[in-house]
């Protein structure tokens, strides 16, 4: 009985505060589905319907109908989709919805809004979804066709990465329609065992940009880490090199060296340096790793 009147208590002092949080959470479907309401409402109210998208079919068809709608404000379609991507993170409520969440953000995807565009596309690649897939690729192959800026479609892509996206990020590498693109393309390939030797050329470059040397440094040392330490000591020894690639060239070290390198006192004086004085910070501290591991 006592039991039975907490409850009671509690249901009121609920209806007191304005309603259930799911009577709210409608409340603020219908606001932020409604034309008459101003931007600024509907966007506030699309923020707190996540709740309501997953226990209404009705609910949920309306914040769809918004987001495809392209009479309607961007702001406001940007916010239903926030508002269905939160949703869509409740697994099992949300599984029922699935089917027609893909199908509306695959209809997105051709927007004539780039914002939305990349929206939609990012969280289909997310998914993993082929339609998705297939559209960026033909926007590297084919510019006319493009739906985001391809350095966009590249980092989308890196999110499920297939054979078609290395040769398409090749293919950038070779001719690069901007510096950005050729970047992103070279991230992209950083987990293509193959590209090995691309990165190794790239690496010892010393004309090439710095960002794109430090990149290869990295993908080196990830894809073929005997390559990298081959020539780590020379960069290393290289007192005109960058501080980030001498620090990746001293991790390749530190993990792969062996007894011999003590002996090596060109290289434990050159380390030493590298520890001290104008060296940033945590680059000190790789330095310092790699002395303390070897005796130093």
């Amino acid at each position: 009985m006592a039991t039975k009147r907490k409850a009671t208590k509690k249901a009121t002092q609920t209806r007191k505060r304005g309603g259930s949080p799911r009577t709210a959470s409608h409340r603020a479907v219908a606001v932020a589905t409604s034309p008459r309401r101003s931007v600024k409402e509907r966007t506030a109210a699309a923020a707190q319907s996540p709740l309501a998208v997953c226990e209404s079919e009705k609910d949920f068809q309306a914040m769809l109908k918004v987001l495809c709608d392209t009479t309607e404000p961007v702001k406001v379609r940007l916010a239903a989709l926030q508002s269905l991507q939160a949703a869509s993170f409740s697994v099992l409520s949300f599984e029922g919805c699935r089917g027609d969440y893909i199908a509306t953000l695959r209809q997105v995807a051709e927007d004539h809004d780039p914002e939305l565009r990349q929206r939609a596309l990012g969280m289909l690649m997310r998914e993993k979804d082929g339609f998705a897939q297939k559209k960026l690729l033909e926007g590297l192959r084919d510019p006319d066709k493009a739906l985001l800026p391809p350095e966009k479609a590249l980092q989308l892509l890196s999110y499920d990465v297939h054979a078609d996206a290395y040769e398409a990020a090749r293919a950038i590498v070779r001719k690069p329609p901007n510096e950005t693109a050729r970047r992103e393309a070279l991230r992209l390939l950083a987990a293509d065992a193959t590209a090995a030797p691309l990165f190794e050329r790239l690496l010892l470059d010393k004309n090439e940009l710095r960002e794109i040397r430090q990149i290869a440094a990295s993908a080196l040392y990830a894809l073929r880490p005997e390559r990298m330490q081959k020539h780590a000591r020379d960069i290393l020894m290289d007192r005109s090199d960058y501080d980030d690639i001498k620090a990746t060239s001293l991790t390749a070290l530190t993990q792969l060296g062996d007894e011999t390198l003590p002996q090596d006192a060109a290289l434990m004086k050159s380390v030493g340096r590298f520890s001290t004085g104008k060296t940033p910070p945590k680059y000190k501290q790789t330095a310092r790793r790699f002395l303390s591991k070897y005796g130093q």
